[in-house]
């Protein structure tokens, strides 16, 4: 998409009809003004409708990456337009969600369209009693389990991948491929 000269695109500012009285019926000036307004109508445009290029719901598809890389999105141009639109409108909230449990789930269920069960609480523990004895050292391994959602298949090493990203770095991560949810997970 280009946002140059939009052929017909009318200025809802013409120059021609600010100039002083003098020049109303002046054609060279009327002309000359004519042509600055078919160059800038696309610039006015634009700036009338900048909350919409903000929003990446309903931002030009060209904008969608720029407004990505604002927010430290994802962006692959290989998806659909409508995931990468999501993808960077819940940009803040994955972050804020990550590397727990409902973010790693919800990250790969965006990203690569696949259902997740994430089990282990990668290794934190506690005492709610001051003078305690230490608990006993926690698993730091955490199973991802993922099975089809969008499509029929999932990408193993995509999924691996995004897991390694997302994981705490405190934590190895386990991640099993399934062909449908698991035997617990239906009910």
């Amino acid at each position: 998409m280009s946002r140059a000269a939009v052929p017909g695109l009318p200025s809802r500012y013409p120059i021609g009809e600010q100039l002083p009285a003098l020049y109303a019926d002046d054609d060279l000036a009327q002309r000359f003004t004519a042509g600055l307004d078919t160059v800038l109508a696309p610039v006015f445009a634009t700036l009338d409708n900048l909350p919409a290029y903000l929003d990446p719901r309903v931002a030009p598809a060209d904008f969608v990456t720029w407004l990505a890389s604002w927010v430290g999105g994802t962006d692959d141009p290989r998806w659909p337009v409508e995931l990468r639109r999501e993808a960077v409108a819940r940009a803040v909230e994955l972050h804020r969600r990550r590397g727990t449990r409902h973010g790693l789930v919800e990250a790969l269920r965006l990203v690569l369209g696949v259902h997740a069960d994430v089990r282990g609480d990668g290794g934190a523990v506690w005492s709610s009693l001051p003078g305690a004895a230490l608990p006993p050292a926690p698993d730091t391994e955490v199973l991802v389990r993922v099975w089809p959602g969008r499509t029929e298949t999932v990408d193993a090493e995509r999924v691996r991948e995004l897991v390694r990203a997302l994981c705490p770095v405190h934590t190895s991560c386990r991640v099993e491929v399934l062909p449908g949810p698991p035997a617990d997970e239906e009910g």
